[in-house]
């Protein structure tokens, strides 16, 4: 497919920069830069979709659960003794 587009004399400057940075044609640049950016679209819908995954799963309880356990586990053992979650914070800033 061909695809005709309109760019900024800013937005061109900067791919043929770029291009010219990486030895590459302007096109062949931009056209990596696409690429790269639906698989980084690619991988974020993943990801989201993993986590509603976890969250369909409706086990509260186990939820609830796993989230104390970090809690806990992330405030343990840290070289300072300000702890990441004090308790009387839970349900204002977390």
């Amino acid at each position: 497919m061909t695809l005709i587009l309109s760019l900024t004399p800013e937005i061109e400057q900067y791919l043929t920069q770029r291009a010219r940075q990486q030895g590459l044609s302007t096109e062949a640049y931009t056209l990596q830069l696409l690429r790269e950016h639906i698989r980084l679209n690619e991988k974020q819908a993943k990801s989201i979709d993993l986590l509603q995954s976890w969250m369909d799963e409706e086990d509260a309880a186990e939820q609830q659960e796993t989230g104390e356990y970090l809690i806990q586990a992330l405030d343990k053992n840290r070289s300072i003794d300000r702890q990441l979650f004090p308790i009387e914070l839970k349900g204002v800033s977390w």
